[in-house]
């Protein structure tokens, strides 16, 4: 009996389209490694299809033709990137080293804040976000610069699940059936992956009989429109009440002028409490009183810390768990009470 060829690893080709296109050719499957929010690698396996098949529904919503230059700064560690890069390709677009000649750019929301504060993009431009929630207030000072902000959710495993055009609010993406089961995003369309390396089943998918998959993120789905909440062990359980750290962020965020992360720390009275990192000092004389007001008393931050900058994952997404061990070790902000 033959064996199915070996997966492709793009990040093993000097030129990860030119893999990507080597997969595609010979039938064979990609695997693609990623992270997630932690630095533990898994290796997610898919069809090249499974990738080929969005291409047109991108270009669509996000208008990539021959004529667009792409800007894709992030590391091809992560996957969002590395799918970037061969969309363009496919789209005939070119990919540029310059921000400042793109008509697109690949960000996730860090770089978005810190590409509009240094102004390198155009007016007009078109930015795809992913990799992180998205907040209000940072959408509205990005169009505000002149830029078209577009937003998908998604994961490794299932690739599209849901489009933003507006940068906030959530469609399905065409082609997935989206539904919800105690709280879980469900997701079947032709994007979905295939499962992990042999060596690798240590991920949050999930199957369902009727070829649903999950990856855990909780959220609402109602009307045709998709809330994301964050997942089950994104969670912090403080004095006997789990408080979704999603939720405590995006109500910060709607109100942070820059980026934010919310963790749970280890407190000897309460077992874990909610805490805040933020990376802009005014932002520690506004959001304390936006929790005061807005929160309810388990989801108010009590510990408030101001970093120049938020750690991160290889592949450039928000590193928890390294943000618990910087914040183990840096004083707490003063906060008026």
């Amino acid at each position: 009996m033959s064996r199915s060829p070996e997966p492709v690893d793009l990040l093993d080709w000097d030129d990860p389209v030119r893999g990507f296109i080597t997969a595609e050719h010979e039938g064979r499957s990609l695997a693609l490694r990623t992270s997630g929010t932690t630095q533990q690698p898994r290796r997610v396996i898919r069809s090249a299809g499974s990738w080929s098949s969005s291409f047109a529904a991108v270009s669509a919503l996000a208008a990539v033709d021959q004529a667009s230059r792409v800007w894709v700064p992030g590391p091809m560690a992560s996957t969002m990137n590395l799918f970037a890069r061969v969309h363009a390709h496919a789209a005939g677009a070119e990919v540029v080293e310059d921000p400042s000649d793109a008509t697109h750019a690949h960000l996730t929301p860090l770089a978005l804040t810190r590409a509009r504060r240094s102004r390198v993009l155009r007016r007009g431009a078109t930015v795809i976000v992913a990799g992180d929630a998205l907040a209000a207030g940072e959408v509205e000072r990005a169009t505000a610069d002149g830029l078209r902000v577009h937003a998908y959710y998604g994961a490794a495993e299932l690739s599209f699940v849901g489009w933003a055009s507006d940068g906030l609010t959530y469609g399905a993406f065409p082609g997935v059936e989206i539904r919800i089961d105690n709280e879980e995003i469900w997701a079947r369309s032709p994007y979905l992956c295939t499962g992990y390396a042999v060596d690798d089943e240590t991920g949050s998918l999930r199957w369902s009989t009727d070829g649903f998959a999950t990856v855990g993120d909780r959220g609402e789905f109602h009307a045709g429109e998709l809330r994301v909440r964050g997942r089950v062990d994104d969670a912090v359980t403080t004095a006997g009440v789990t408080v979704l750290v999603a939720d405590v962020e995006s109500v910060l965020r709607s109100c942070a002028a820059g980026p934010l992360r919310v963790v749970g720390l280890p407190d000897a009275r309460l077992g874990s409490v909610v805490a805040v990192a933020l990376t802009d000092p005014a932002d520690l004389e506004v959001l304390p009183d936006v929790a005061r007001h807005r929160l309810s008393p388990a989801q108010r931050p009590h510990r408030w810390y101001v970093l120049n900058s938020l750690p991160t994952t290889a592949s450039g997404k928000p590193d928890s768990e390294l943000l618990r061990e910087v914040l183990a070790v840096t004083p707490a902000a003063r906060v008026a009470r």
